[in-house]
């Protein structure tokens, strides 16, 4: 399946929300600023994302105020605006051997699944990946880790549960570099951004792995969660603080109509988007692509209404 056409399936949601939005300003005349006002607050509310919701409507109030458009000539206004919020994240880079990259997240948001996905990922362009099993809060989350890395091939690095995380993490990078690995991905426990605690052992990770190398982390990526909306923001800001993030993952943008929390997180935020799943399945991690998105957010919109 090419990563368009799981794109497309994956937004389909958000699609329909927009369309549905835009039906209330369509054909009914000159569009007025109340008209937009009601569409901006039902963008909200469909989870398009504050952020994305006002950056939206302001592009059709300079372009659109006063006119009698189309649904084909609003969308592309809209479209337009979308690819102007939007931007391609640098090229990924190996820039050691082994590429240490350490994967961070609240629970519940697709983390650990990400790990796996990516090392498949990794491992199917031909590259030996590390996984480090560094949750050692729940068993669940190291034999989870453990049942993805064998089933993508991976190594894999783990302790008892409740061990130091800082410590597998040293011992990955270890075991990585005498085995001659290109890319280590560790896992971490699930943290909430307000838990002092848990973001100082994030630090004494980091500090720890640089004993081996002052470049450790390579890369540092928050994986969050598509159907938080506008709290995801708030989260990542708060992680970004603390911790320069380097990329983001964006995951369960399957069946949900938040697919335009994208938007928002891309214009609140400065930090690239790598990765989006669209899905359970491996083949549904797929890098992000600004073009391929915003086809998938406006792509067959006008054929989808037909059909309604």
């Amino acid at each position: 399946m090419g990563f368009l056409s799981v794109i497309k399936g994956g937004l389909t949601k958000t699609r329909n929300a927009l369309l549905s939005e835009l039906k209330g300003i369509v054909g009914a005349g000159k569009i007025t600023d109340e008209m937009l006002e009601n569409l901006e607050e039902h963008l909200i509310k469909a989870d398009v994302g504050v952020e994305a919701a006002f950056l939206l409507t302001d592009a059709l109030r300079e372009n659109a105020l006063g006119k009698s458009l189309s649904t084909e000539e609003v969308l592309g206004i809209m479209r337009t605006e979308a690819e102007r919020l939007l931007s391609d994240p640098p090229p990924f880079e190996l820039k050691g051997k082994p590429h240490v990259i350490l994967v961070i997240g609240v629970n519940g948001a697709g983390k650990t699944t990400t790990i796996g996905k990516l090392a498949s990922r990794f491992i199917s362009e031909g590259k030996k990946v590390l996984i480090a099993a560094g949750d050692t809060f729940r068993a669940a989350a190291i034999e989870q880790l453990e049942a993805w890395a064998e089933r993508s091939q991976a190594d894999f690095v783990k302790h008892q549960e409740g061990s130091d995380p800082a410590a597998v993490a040293y011992d990955a990078c270890e075991a990585a570099k005498a085995r001659g690995c290109d890319v280590v991905l560790i896992d971490t426990a699930g943290r909430l951004h307000n838990k002092d605690h848990l973001m100082e052992e994030l630090r004494k990770v980091v500090r720890v792995i640089k004993k081996h190398d002052p470049s450790y982390p390579h890369d540092l990526w928050l994986v969050i969660d598509g159907n938080t909306g506008q709290n995801t923001i708030n989260q990542t800001k708060v992680f970004h603080q603390s911790f320069p993030l380097t990329g983001l993952v964006i995951t369960k943008l399957d069946g949900t109509a938040k697919g335009g929390s994208v938007l928002s997180i891309s214009s609140a935020l400065q930090i690239p988007i790598r990765w989006i799943g669209m899905g359970e399945q491996i083949h549904q991690l797929v890098p992000f692509n600004k073009q391929e998105y915003v086809e998938g957010l406006f792509e067959n919109a006008l054929s989808n209404e037909d059909a309604n």
